[in-house]
């Protein structure tokens, strides 16, 4: 379900805000932990006539507090954004997320943000939340001080697949380690990066195959290695299947890290200016090969097993339910 997107960027551009539903949290990858709580939202939101909403932060609160211990985030807060509206989030607000702002207390957090600029009635948060200085803020303290502002909490316990609980920790962990497939799961979703298409060296289309460069994003990607992709043109919204690689093209003796997708149907008549790139399985790992032909031939190879992996999803979507 999607519904109108408002973004606000601001406690003042959030003005009208309320009254609302609301999550908060930094909301990376909007995994299936945070689509519960968000699908919780909008439910509350619907059977008390307010606007299901939800508060982020920008940058990451650890790029503030402990930069050493930042991680590299597996969405953009415009992302972030996106997702929560597939679910129905109608607004979100993305703070920013400064020194002075790390500052604030628990008690003036809620009375100044949430009910006095956001007119909150009802606030759905994991069982794990805390906020305010030093974290000094939890579940308990955020029930406590609903109930002397006006607005009631709602906990929500941890999500576990396969027994690993949900996070976007463990997430990241996971496509570090090239273990697409399984963050798929957690997330809900394949892990993707999108950006401008950039001209590349050459050696590709002349010697291998052709391929479209992605501009690296600052966002997580997964451990050197070729993946059975799907690329979605950001300008026309088609996606298509493809192989990408994720590395540092040793055959040709560079170092510089690339992500290069080979369209296993291109369009006919011009280039994509924008991609996303959508993570579905790994391959194999990156390899120097002794020639151009060699790595060529390996490529096929590699083509061949992403277009079985596309027949056998076709037939399952072709499949009768039940």
């Amino acid at each position: 379900m999607s519904v109108p997107l408002r973004i606000c960027r601001s406690l003042e551009e959030a003005a009208g805000f309320g009254p609302c539903a609301l999550s908060i949290g930094n909301f990376d990858g909007v995994h299936a932990g945070h689509r519960l709580i968000l699908r919780r939202v909008v439910e509350l939101a619907r059977e008390r006539g307010l606007v299901p909403s939800a508060l982020t932060f920008d940058p990451h609160p650890a790029v503030v507090v402990a930069p050493e211990r930042a991680p590299r985030l597996l969405t953009t807060p415009e992302q972030r954004a996106r997702l929560m509206a597939e679910v129905g989030i109608a607004q979100v607000l993305i703070l920013p997320f400064t020194r002075e702002f790390s500052r604030m207390g628990p008690e003036e957090f809620a009375r100044r943000v949430l009910r006095d600029r956001l007119g909150v009635r009802v606030v759905v948060v994991g069982e794990n939340f805390r906020f305010g200085y030093q974290h000094a803020g939890d579940v308990r303290k955020l029930t406590e001080l609903g109930q002397q502002l006006g607005f009631a909490t709602e906990t929500l316990a941890a999500v576990r697949r396969r027994g690993r609980v949900v996070s976007s920790s463990e997430i990241r962990r996971l496509i570090g380690a090239g273990a697409v497939s399984q963050a798929c799961r957690l997330l809900e979703r394949p892990h993707a990066v999108e950006g401008p298409v950039q001209p590349g060296r050459g050696e590709g289309a002349r010697r291998v195959v052709p391929t479209l460069n992605l501009a690296p994003a600052q966002l997580l990607l997964p451990a050197e290695g070729v993946y059975i992709t799907r690329a979605t043109d950001l300008e026309d919204g088609r996606p298509r299947p493809a192989v990408t690689n994720v590395g540092r093209r040793p055959t040709f003796d560079l170092d510089e890290l690339a992500i290069e997708t080979y369209l296993l149907e291109p369009p006919a008549n011009r280039q994509p200016g924008r991609l996303r790139v959508e993570f579905l399985r790994r391959l194999r790992p990156e390899k120097k090969f002794p020639d151009a032909e060699s790595l060529r031939q390996q490529i096929l190879r590699d083509v061949q097993r992403a277009r079985a992996f596309f027949r056998r999803i076709e037939r399952l979507a072709r499949k009768p339910a039940g």
